[in-house]
């Protein structure tokens, strides 16, 4: 059984781009690689707690076990050493990532509070999106009263789009709520 909104990409979403964009080939239809979830805690090696239990709201929230990321540079001004960890996260492929974007934006999205939608000016000139959510509270995964600590997540979405347009149009197809 495969996930919701890869049926959708299969049934609408590419016959919407071929007719906008008019490639010559099926093959030059964007599609998205990858999603990758980031999350940044300067404080991830003097606090081993807080990051184990980071470690595991993230897994309950991608249903994947996230990685630690390693700090590759010290810098002194935020007392970090080359080696210390300070943060986690968790690349979503195939099946598991279309279903955590499905359940992103029709559940956790509209949970924000005064969610106007997300910026359509985070694109980058390799057809990638970029965006935050301020607390990993908003996803349904989450128990509110259980949640020891609110962090925020970076959310960065890879498409094969080779432009800002055919990653938005794409994104678009998916029901992705920007505001305009």
């Amino acid at each position: 059984m495969s996930a919701r909104l890869f049926d959708l990409y299969k049934k609408d979403v590419k016959k919407q781009l071929m007719d906008t964009f008019k490639y010559k080939s099926s093959m030059e239809i964007p599609k998205i690689e990858k999603v990758v979830l980031n999350i940044g805690m300067g404080d991830a090696h003097a606090n081993s707690k807080r990051l184990a239990s980071t470690m595991d709201e993230l897994a309950a929230i991608t249903g994947q076990k996230p990685v630690k990321t390693v700090a590759k540079k010290s810098i002194a001004n935020f007392k970090i050493r080359d080696g210390y960890d300070v943060g986690c996260k968790v690349t979503l492929r195939g099946d598991t990532m279309y279903e955590f974007l499905d359940r992103l934006i029709n559940f956790s999205l509209p949970r924000v509070r005064d969610f106007k939608g997300i910026s359509p000016k985070s694109f980058d000139n390799f057809g990638n999106y970029n965006f935050s959510v301020k607390e990993q509270i908003i996803f349904p995964e989450i128990d509110f009263d259980k949640a020891e600590y609110i962090y925020g997540i970076n959310i960065t979405v890879v498409t094969t789009g080779k432009s800002k347009e055919e990653a938005k149009a794409l994104l678009d197809g998916f029901g992705m709520p920007f505001w305009e």
